[in-house]
């Protein structure tokens, strides 16, 4: 294994970076909006959002974790490369791999988790439409 090998994954590790940390900002975002909206009246999804919300920013930071770590372990692969130590570097490597795939589970988990909020967001929607549409009007005035 040469020296470019590890360097090859660089690129890729510091966009799903960037893409990690776009994830948490909507998160804090949402938890912000969500929290002054609960200030101004109660809302219904509000309790099942709260719970969805914790969950995916604890996947967020494990997958950010998981995401620099195997950032850091590609570098170390790289520095025992360039210190010819063969064997090292293909062991940080390796496992620099496997915690990169670590991060992209944690990372389609909560996509998964996101499609069931914006689910609830949805569901909520659709109930104050049938709560305020006039046919509901109607037969509740008969």
């Amino acid at each position: 294994m040469t020296l470019t090998t590890p360097a090859l994954l660089f690129p890729a590790i510091s966009l799903l970076l960037l893409a990690y940390t776009n994830r948490f900002l909507v998160l804090a975002q949402l938890i912000r909006k969500l929290a002054d909206e609960e200030r101004d009246r109660h809302q219904t999804g509000t309790a099942r959002q709260i719970v969805l919300l914790r969950r995916r920013i604890s996947l967020t930071k494990r997958m950010q974790v998981a995401g620099v770590l195997s950032f850091l372990l590609c570098t170390l692969s790289m520095f025992a490369l360039f210190l010819s130590l063969e064997l090292v570097g293909m062991l940080l490597f390796g496992v620099s791999l496997v915690t990169l795939s670590i991060s992209l589970i944690y990372s389609l988990w909560e996509v998964t988790i996101s499609t069931n909020a914006l689910n609830v967001q949805l569901q909520d929607i659709e109930e104050l439409r049938k709560a305020t549409s006039p046919v509901a009007s109607e037969k509740t005035s008969r």
